[in-house]
């Protein structure tokens, strides 16, 4: 199997049903779910076995994919260089 190999029916059922859909198959590397997500193949990327992998998968993507994201006040002090708060909206 290909990575990715089941979003081209995430991207059918998108198109023939006319609902948001999520792509879901060796989805491993966040260029690869930018792209499904970015050509409109599926509206989400589940990733489920990566993310037991590597927990920190969603921060690395952001970071490989050049997005700033907030961090916790608990995690900042590992955060890159010049991360920004994550504050609380309640």
């Amino acid at each position: 199997m290909a990575p990715g190999y089941q979003a081209p029916f995430a991207e059918r059922i998108r198109r023939d049903a006319a609902v948001m859909t999520g792509a879901v198959g060796l989805i491993t590397q966040p260029a690869q779910a930018d792209q499904i997500v970015g050509s409109g193949q599926a509206d989400a990327v589940l990733i489920a076995r990566e993310l037991l992998r590597d927990p920190y998968w969603p921060l690395r993507a952001a970071r490989e994919l050049g997005q700033t994201v907030s961090w916790p006040p608990q995690y900042l002090r590992v955060a890159p260089e010049g991360s920004p708060l994550r504050h609380s909206t309640r």
